[in-house]
């Protein structure tokens, strides 16, 4: 399949998500060494639950990432910049000075976040879907920045003048990060931490219903390819993934194991059979329908009678495990799909 100007569109996208990850792991670097310098303890115990959520948060980009389906590498700029606020880190600069240069990055990573949003707004309904679990990055960045102001102030009066800073600070903080929650609480969504095996199958579930709408509802080639690609990309990776991780996994508690195999299998066929069709053609779609009504036959037996077993069968931890290999897997799958 060809490449199209949305196809360029959803690649700076992957970009993007890839430079919040290369800065993430550098916020998470930085918190480190704040929490190992300061000697404050109340500093000290609100940089530990910044960082306690920073890498949750590296583990949530990740799962958007592997969502998303389409792989990026950071910007040689971002790349430059976080050599340069590394060195910055490991330079003479007071600690005051450190948390600065770290706030205008959590400040980078929140205004990233939020575009991701935009973006996906004008891409397709399939990136919204994907990149959903966003919402809890932005949210407590944003909070952070908050925290981050009080921090600054606190050891910013100090450096000055040598003494503390008139009480209060903490309140209005408080009040603040409150405030944000009653602008964006409505969508924050469930943190990856808590995510297990189950949520994510229905994330990738109903992305792909999307994405059957979207090409259904598209009536220009180009743009049907685009999803087509999409889709195709999709269902390969969770497919070969659920076979990988999941299905073997819940063999000795369901008996029609062997029939769950079989459907992935009839789907991989009919995607390949479909991709060197004309997206043109009225065959095209009519091909298309034929594989919905196999991908939904399939996502309908694996959701009344595989996720059962899962829950049943599998503790919240074993279920976030899987969700973990499930996810590696899919990345492995994904690379090399972009590979070939």
């Amino acid at each position: 399949m060809g490449s199209t100007l949305d196809d360029t569109k959803r690649l700076s996208i992957a970009t993007k998500l890839a430079d919040m990850k290369a800065l993430q792991n550098l916020l998470i670097q930085n918190e480190q060494q704040f929490i190992e310098n300061c000697t404050d303890d109340d500093i000290r115990e609100r940089l530990q639950d910044m960082l306690k959520d920073d890498q949750k948060n590296l583990g949530v980009l990740d799962t958007v990432i592997v969502q998303y389906g389409v792989k990026g590498e950071p910007k040689a700029t971002t790349q430059k910049i976080i050599a340069e606020v590394q060195k910055l880190m490991e330079s003479e600069l007071t600690l005051f000075e450190k948390v600065q240069e770290h706030e205008l990055l959590k400040h980078k990573q929140t205004m990233a976040g939020l575009l991701m949003h935009k973006a996906a707004q004008v891409v397709g309904a399939d990136v919204e879907a994907a990149i959903t679990p966003l919402n809890t990055v932005n949210f407590e960045n944003r909070a952070h920045q908050e925290q981050l102001k009080g921090i600054l102030e606190i050891l910013g009066v100090r450096e000055l003048t040598g003494k503390e800073p008139k009480q209060g600070l903490w309140a209005r903080v408080q009040d603040a990060v409150a405030a944000l929650t009653g602008v964006v609480g409505s969508v924050i969504t469930r943190t990856d931490d808590e995510m297990g095996i189950r949520e994510l199958l229905l994330m990738d579930h109903t992305k792909a219903d999307i994405l059957f709408v979207e090409i259904f509802n598209a009536n220009d080639p180009h743009k049907i390819q685009e999803y087509f690609g999409q889709l195709y990309k999709d269902i390969k990776a969770h497919g070969t993934a659920e076979e990988q991780v999941v299905y073997p996994a819940v063999r000795q508690y369901y008996e029609h194991t062997q029939e769950i195999y079989d459907q992935t299998d009839e789907v991989m066929e009919m995607l390949d059979e479909i991709k060197p069709i004309n997206p043109a053609s009225s065959e095209f779609k009519a091909k298309i329908e034929q594989l919905r009504t196999a991908v939904r036959t399939h996502i309908n037996q694996e959701e009344k009678d595989i996720f059962p077993k899962l829950r049943d069968n599998f503790s919240h931890e074993q279920q976030k495990q899987m969700a973990s290999e499930f996810k590696t897997a899919k990345s492995k799958l994904q690379e090399q799909m972009a590979i070939a």
